[in-house]
């Protein structure tokens, strides 16, 4: 018994690699159509990992990789014992949460919204409107949020008319409020292009269950929470998996243009740490180290999400 069986394990393997053969030839001309993006992928995003060693090193640009002094984990236990950098990690994090609990639930409400709308040209104007502010430049967005927030800008106006402040809030130069700063602009900028994926998996949802729905009695928000939601479930944990792999990417560009030296304990992020050590300060191989730990950190998030959403049965990306 145990020889057949082997024998059918032996065959079973062998009609395996058969099988992915033939299939590989069937779909040939998309295996060398992706060849080019293959090889794109290798040069531009995985070689420039040998730069990793430079994190344990003492790395001169005048010796080189090969000539720089191993100092082992050093530049590791630089980083930890050092505050600025924790506070970095902290802000990373806790900016990234906000926008994607913010940019989640705006986008999500967003595309019901405009899915529940019937007129069709009003529900266009309002997409178009809404995702044109993510092909701005960060530059522009940062300008215009500075002008709004400002102590004489429309915001502090509005608050104060309304008498809910008595005197205008500093809202650039106030550590507090950064963070919730970066989540709105974040918001106003991506809600547009974020909602589009959620409108697209509600439109593949059939709509004779809404119809059966309205004839069954239920109203408006009964179809919303049991047809609408559960439609855009998968979506919503697909992203969901893709967004906590990039928590520790809170962003560069609007802390680093909205920053300044009033909110820096709450300002500077990981890639703002990475640039102050790394070129202003020439410390390649603490730079380097920082942004290894980013990566790694942001490898084990990706997975275990991933891991989470296998077990309670939802689907996975990976």
């Amino acid at each position: 018994m145990s020889r057949i069986t082997a024998t059918n394990g032996a065959g079973a393997g062998t009609q395996n690699k058969k099988g992915f053969w033939s299939q590989l030839s069937r779909q040939r001309q998309l295996v060398i159509m992706s060849v080019p993006m293959l090889i794109y992928v290798l040069i531009f995003n995985y070689s420039p990992m040998w730069g990793w060693i430079t994190a344990f090193q003492d790395y001169k640009p005048k010796s080189g990789i090969m000539g720089s002094k191993f100092v082992g984990l050093k530049n590791f236990q630089w980083l930890f014992g050092r505050d600025d950098f924790l506070n970095s990690v902290r802000n990373t994090l806790a900016m990234s949460v906000i926008n994607l609990v913010l940019g989640t639930v705006a986008a999500i409400v967003l595309a019901i919204l405009l899915n529940e709308v019937m007129h069709t040209f009003f529900k266009r104007t309002v997409q178009t409107v809404t995702y044109l502010p993510h092909f701005l430049s960060m530059v522009i967005v940062v300008g215009m949020a500075q002008n709004i927030f400002a102590s004489n800008g429309p915001i502090n106006s509005l608050l104060m008319n309304l008498h809910i402040i008595k005197e205008p809030l500093f809202f650039l130069g106030e550590s507090k409020y950064f963070w919730w700063l970066v989540g709105i602009i974040n918001v106003w900028k991506e809600v547009g292009w974020n909602t589009i994926i959620y409108i697209a998996a509600m439109t593949s949802i059939d709509p004779s269950l809404y119809e059966a729905a309205a004839i069954d009695g239920a109203g408006r928000f009964n179809r919303i929470r049991y047809i609408t939601l559960p439609g855009i479930k998968s979506t919503f944990v697909i992203l969901l998996i893709m967004n906590i792999g990039h928590l520790m990417e809170a962003g560069f560009e609007i802390q680093y243009l909205l920053g300044s030296s009033l909110v820096i304990d709450r300002s500077q992020t990981i890639d703002i740490f990475v640039l102050k050590y790394g070129i202003s300060k020439q410390q390649y191989g603490v730079a380097t180290a920082a942004g290894m730990f980013k990566s790694i950190v942001a490898i084990i998030l990706l997975f275990a999400a991933n891991t989470i959403a296998k077990k309670l049965n939802e689907s996975t990306l990976i």
